[in-house]
């Protein structure tokens, strides 16, 4: 038995680490948290002190027993979880639940998994730091109270299974905003003039006119002005500046830039750089300091140097901006900045390469340009064109890295041919092209984290799971929009002649942004109506620098969660109480034809337009289309779809429809339903397209062969390619080439599934229709008809017995008492 017991939190490091030291020390992970507050009761105790109650759950009480087992054989137990408050917790929580003597345990840091790091953390070891640990648990406290609190109000006050959260609900209001102003936002039309001229050198270049003009007559006037003109260089303006590099990567920041380059989702980018802090490759990935050690600066420089040359080095310090930034700590870079690629997963190489060009650029010489300012004068009319370019010089950092940004249409400045005052220029065209102004950009997940980062909302480990949790919640969804066609006139001025164009141009397109979705827009009207408190930025962003506070020592984390508690409680009670349920209900007016009120509001399945009062017997309902939302829908677009469904005709002796249901717009077939593509409108759906769509289904579902006389079909769902089976699905993984699947392909898959099936049956009592089975995430289940009993990892279900069985059955659901049934009521509601 090794002498030492090092307890890291992921297996991943654990193996890194074990590289580095000899045979006295035994390395092992707790696999993340090894305690928490329960997941079926609030676990605070709110009247003596907020005391949280902490459990092991069911799936880790092997594990604890195993390393209480190693401490007990170690002569030193070292905690060497990670840096933050999150792995301060997990090692008072082992210290707690192992029951370690503080005289054999000591706690270690390091923010790069490197063998030097790890020797130097063993000889600078410390203890728990009980101020990290407290502001952890106060925010895990409040926000499970938060959560707990708010979330049985929207149950009670929208619909079931909603939930809430101070960090989420505060993101999901920005998303919401960011959606009314779009909504809000009223386009206008201008003509923008731009134009090519030809220097003496019988160089082209473009310019363009520091003004718009208001009206089509007005910038065709202008295009008039310019016949039979004569243009020349009024002024010519050269002059030095300069560009900086950016700071090396934070947490934030590394998001954001992975998102803009490498097109990664946030939480994608952590994982990854997760993976590389474990490998030994970079430094801890949640981080808001920019600082590098002088170690890291002295490598820099001299692959600077050894690479570029002297003079492309330029050693810097930045400063971090952000509130409450841990400068102890370091920013995200490379643990040996002389290995300049990796060899290992893609994605991985690509955000380790931009880590070591963000680090490397930082430490690197400003770039040296030369921008050029030009005014062309025309004999005329008095308006000017200017022209600006810019010329590298010495390209400094630009060798390595430039940063990305947020603003698709970023105009890039190019070089300019050399020019003098006074120098005549021919004109080649000019062109006043119809523009319209933009609404403001939706999120995306990189911009987010960006405007969360500015307001000092949310810390580097939640920005991540909170984009996570609104998009899983169904609060906010990644745009799939493609935009529509606009169109816009051009007047083009060339050859003496002016003519003009109709062109059009896509806009309005939503793909991969965030967009609010109907619930989450009510879900977000209600909680900042109702608590504007929770809501509120300042007061979000000043819960976080109270967090900081308490990990400083300087505040007591019982008396904040107190004052926060005392204020926050009450105005639950009297939502509660007081509140009027909320549908988010718009009245659109009336129907022409019967006078009766239209609205649109939140149903059972989801956002509705109904015809008739709430009071009135008989009401039609009628679904929204996924494109269509409760906040915009015009009475003329509800009308239309009372249309549906719409009957199309016979076609092979079955009646053929369009309809539109809860998962979307159909077809039916008889009894097949088929889906119609993204983006296609119902009611342009005519029998000929129908049609298409019913042959594609049945050439979809036609046999690929048959397997035991039975029919073996194929098809691609929600997690991939799959084929069907006497009601198997089975998915078919890349080993096999979907496309053409051999016979023995098939048979391999079927028997492969039914062997499965067979193996994860434990118990199977056929005569009482119950059966045991194995099932995911290493649980077990029971089922009986529709009953369905999920077990805890505790139990062994091996071990169960029928009597057993039957008797959890009957907890789950008792037999119920026969009541007499009322006598029916009429009712002509309809629903659709």
């Amino acid at each position: 038995m090794a002498k030492n017991l090092v307890i890291v939190e992921s297996p991943a490091k654990a193996k890194t680490i074990e590289k580095f030291l000899g045979k006295d020390y035994q390395v092992e992970s707790s696999f993340g948290h090894i305690a928490d507050l329960p997941s079926k009761e609030i676990g605070v105790d709110v009247e003596n002190g907020f005391k949280p109650k902490y459990e092991v759950s069911s799936d880790k009480k092997a594990l604890v027993k195993k390393l209480k087992d190693l401490s007990k054989s170690a002569e030193m137990v070292w905690l060497a979880s990670d840096e933050d408050r999150e792995g301060e917790a997990i090692a008072w929580h082992l210290a707690e639940e192992l029951k370690l003597d503080k005289n054999k345990t000591k706690r270690i840091v390091f923010h790069e998994i490197t063998k030097t790091a790890i020797q130097k953390a063993i000889e600078n070891p410390r203890s728990i730091d009980y101020n990290l640990v407290n502001a952890q648990q106060a925010r895990r406290v409040l926000d499970r109270l938060v959560g707990y609190e708010l979330s049985p109000v929207l149950w009670k006050k929208i619909k079931g299974g909603l939930s809430a959260g101070r960090v989420q609900s505060v993101s999901v209001r920005l998303i919401v905003e960011k959606e009314r102003d779009i909504q809000n936002f009223n386009s206008e039309a201008s003509y923008s003039i731009a134009a090519e001229f030809t220097n003496e050198a019988g160089k082209a270049f473009k310019a363009k006119l520091p003004k718009n003009f208001a009206t089509k007559a007005e910038a065709e006037k202008f295009l008039k002005d310019n016949i039979g003109s004569n243009y020349r260089v009024a002024d010519l303006e050269t002059k030095p500046t300069k560009k900086s590099p950016a700071a090396p990567f934070t947490t934030s920041t590394l998001q954001q830039e992975a998102a803009r380059k490498l097109y990664l989702p946030v939480g994608i980018t952590m994982q990854i750089a997760q993976r590389l802090y474990e490998a030994g490759l970079i430094t801890y990935m949640r981080t808001d300091s920019v600082n590098l050690s002088n170690d890291a600066m002295g490598a820099a420089q001299a692959e600077i140097e050894s690479y570029y040359g002297k003079e492309y080095a330029k050693p810097r310090n930045y400063n971090t901006k952000s509130k409450g930034a841990q400068e102890a700590h370091e920013a995200i870079r490379p643990t040996d900045m002389s290995r300049h690629t990796v060899n290992i997963d893609r994605d991985q190489a690509r955000l380790y390469d931009l880590i070591w060009k963000r680090t490397l650029a930082s430490q690197m010489s400003d770039a040296q340009l030369e921008r050029t300012n030009v005014k062309i004068e025309a004999d005329n009319h008095s308006e000017v064109f200017t022209s600006t370019g810019e010329v590298i010089k010495f390209e400094g950092f630009l060798k390595v890295y430039l940063e990305g940004h947020d603003d698709d249409e970023e105009e890039q400045e190019g070089m300019l041919p050399a020019m003098r005052v006074n120098e005549k220029l021919l004109n080649n065209y000019i062109t006043g092209t119809q523009r319209f102004t933009r609404p403001p950009s939706r999120y995306t997940e990189a911009s987010l984290v960006k405007k969360l980062e500015e307001l000092g909302i949310g810390r580097p480990s939640t920005y991540a799971p909170t984009i996570s949790t609104i998009i899983n919640r169904n609060y906010v969804e990644k745009g799939t929009f493609e935009g529509q066609e606009r169109n816009y006139n051009q007047l083009v001025f060339e050859k003496g002649k002016i003519i003009s164009k109709d062109l059009t141009e896509n806009t309005g397109s939503d793909k991969g942004k965030l967009v609010p979705t109907d619930i989450g827009m009510i879900v977000n009207d209600f909680l900042v109506a109702n608590f504007k408190t929770i809501l509120d930025y300042n007061f979000t962003a000043k819960v976080e620098q109270d967090f900081d506070e308490i990990a400083s020592g300087n505040e007591d984390w019982v008396k904040m969660m107190s004052d926060f508690y005392n204020h926050f409680h009450p105005n639950v009670v009297d939502v509660e109480k007081n509140a009027e349920r909320e549908t988010g209900e718009r009245i659109l007016g009336k129907h022409p034809d019967t006078g009766r009120q239209i609205s649109v509001r939140l149903g059972k399945f989801g956002p509705m337009v109904q015809i008739g009062e709430q009071e009135d017997e008989e009401k039609q309902f009628a679904s929204l289309l996924p494109e269509q939302n409760i906040g915009t829908l015009t009475l003329e677009e509800a009308l239309t779809l009372f249309l549906l469904p719409k009957s199309l005709g016979q076609y092979d002796g079955e009646e053929v429809e369009v309809n539109n249901g809860r998962f979307g717009p159909y077809v039916r077939f008889g009894k097949t339903f088929i889906s119609l593509p993204k983006g296609e409108d119902p009611l342009d759906v005519s029998i000929e397209r129908a049609v298409e769509l019913i042959e594609e289904k049945k050439q979809a579902d036609a046999p690929i062969a048959m397997y035991k006389e039975l029919p073996v079909q194929k098809g691609v769902g929600r997690f991939g390619p799959f084929i069907k089976w006497d009601g198997m699905f089975i998915n078919v993984n890349k080993k096999y080439n979907f496309d053409s699947l051999s016979e023995s392909d098939i048979k391999e898959l079927i028997e492969d599934k039914i062997q499965k099936e067979i193996d994860k049956v434990i118990h199977n009592w056929e005569d009482e229709g119950i059966r045991v089975e194995k099932a995911r995430w290493g649980r077990s289940v029971i089922l009986k008809g529709k009953i369905k009993i999920e077990l805890s990892k505790d139990i062994n279900a091996s071990e169960l017995t029928l009597d057993k069985v039957k008797e959890m059955i009957e907890a789950k659901a008792p037999a119920k008492k026969t009541k007499a049934k009322a006598p029916a009521k009429k009712t002509t509601t309809k629903k659709k």
